[in-house]
């Protein structure tokens, strides 16, 4: 059994001596009263370590960490896992100035790109059942065989909708050009307890775990692994410069606790596994999006001719709250810790939503992701003059600022491609949306 080293440490302070070091609130009076777990929040003690510059508790919580996850090196981090996807391109960018990135990246990645001055070259699967899937190997090799400058690929594994890439195909294809295989597997945490082929850390050279979203983690806790032990280095470079100075000892505590909890108690994450399988199995009334990972439960509402959002609005009145609702999908995000109890009375709630003989007809198709027309780099768009003009007279301008879909944030059109009448009219269409401020869009300036 793996012991909770930080936490130990932190249970440890509730009976020292009155604080006289930061944090301000002193774990007294009014606000201890209200936030009874602050006095847990500690700052850098001679007992607690330094996340910054561990030689304790914090490095021996990271090497358990490592060892549980087989990983040559982890590192937690306390910013969620964007300051794990900007390390990851920090260290790409010190190998080449072009990475290849899928379409749906996440929004921490076309930042990343823009802070080190990497070209994002942009690629994506085919769509199945209105989802988009991941790249195939052979687009990514093409772009590989021709391009010295690339550093390696960038990949999203599990993606929102549970779509794990073919990460083994992909390690093989960098390794045979001498490139790195990123993973931004911060949906993936929970898949290093289960079938570890679907697991980052089986293929990466360098991946990032968000704990906080499947593991019993605290909200912006997240671990940076590597593989590579030549990354190691620049990637502790990195994290120096994006993680905080002032990282949070509770969610330090509840990163290690996760992953030790799991390890400590499997059956969790196998009960919760086979939980959702029963309760397919014994819903033939949905139809559900095959996803990969078991913890992205995704019921397609278009069979029913009803809109999701609708049945999410229904759902949140009897406090019932989902990851999100696309209009077709909604997706409910599980994890060990969810029952099929839980599962049970879900299912009850649904149907009797879908009893309402008014809720038929709803259901409007989502517009597709139009092919884009690229003619200039996205390093080219970021250092040209912009402008905000209406959406709908955009078309045959440079995009200057990503615009998509809001969920699941996947760009419609990427920072220097040309935007077209399609792009437009998808944008125009939909329901929720990232990068289009008051019906206009950001482009390039024209002289």
């Amino acid at each position: 059994m793996y012991e909770y080293l930080i936490y130990s440490k932190l249970k440890k302070h509730s009976k020292e001596p009155k604080s006289f070091h930061v944090p301000g609130h002193k774990a007294v009076g009014a606000f201890k009263a209200k936030f009874p777990s602050a006095v847990l929040d500690l700052t850098e003690l001679p007992y607690t370590d330094n996340l910054l510059s561990p030689k304790g508790v914090i490095a021996a919580a990271q090497r358990d960490i490592a060892n549980i996850l087989g990983a040559k090196a982890s590192f937690i981090t306390t910013d969620g896992s964007s300051s794990g996807v900007y390390a990851m391109a920090y260290c790409a960018s010190l190998r080449g100035n072009k990475l290849i990135v899928f379409r749906n990246s996440h929004q921490s990645v076309w930042n990343a790109c823009r802070l080190f001055g990497i070209e994002p070259l942009i690629v994506q699967g085919e769509e199945r059942e209105g989802v988009m899937l991941p790249p195939p190997v052979d687009v990514i090799g093409k772009l590989l065989e021709g391009d010295a400058k690339i550093a390696g690929v960038l990949a999203t594994s599990p993606d929102y909708y549970g779509n794990v890439a073919p990460l083994e195909s992909y390690a093989a294809t960098v390794k045979k050009y001498n490139r790195l295989l990123f993973v931004d597997g911060a949906h993936g945490a929970h898949l290093a307890f289960g079938n570890k082929k679907l697991y980052a850390g089986s293929y990466a050279d360098m991946w990032v775990d968000g704990a906080h979203k499947t593991l019993p983690t605290l909200t912006q806790g997240a671990i940076v692994n590597l593989n590579n032990p030549d990354l190691i280095t620049a990637a502790e470079e990195a994290l120096a410069l994006f993680r905080t100075t002032s990282p949070s000892y509770p969610i330090m505590a509840s990163v290690e606790y996760g992953v030790k909890y799991l390890a400590n108690f499997p059956k969790f994450a196998e009960r919760a596994e086979q939980a959702v399988r029963q309760f397919k199995e014994q819903s033939p009334e949905f139809t559900f999006y095959p996803s990969d990972d078991w913890s992205k439960l995704l019921i397609d509402f278009k069979p029913f001719t009803v809109s999701a959002d609708k049945v999410l609005d229904r759902l949140e009145k009897k406090g019932t709250y989902a990851e999100f609702s696309d209009g077709r999908y909604i997706l409910f995000y599980l994890s060990p810790m969810t029952t099929l109890a839980e599962l049970s009375a879900l299912k009850k709630k649904i149907l009797a939503i879908l009893s309402n003989r008014k809720l038929k007809g709803s259901y409007k198709e989502r517009p597709a992701i139009p092919e884009s027309e690229r003619s200039y780099s996205f390093r080219y768009a970021l250092a040209r003059q912009r402008e905000w003009i209406d959406l709908e007279s955009a078309a045959g301008r440079m995009c200057a600022q990503n615009a998509g879909f809001a969920p699941p944030c996947v760009p419609v059109v990427v920072t220097g491609e040309m935007i077209t009448p399609a792009a437009v009219k998808t944008l125009s269409q939909a329901k929720s949306t990232f990068g289009i401020k008051d019906g206009k869009i950001c482009v390039v300036k024209k002289w």
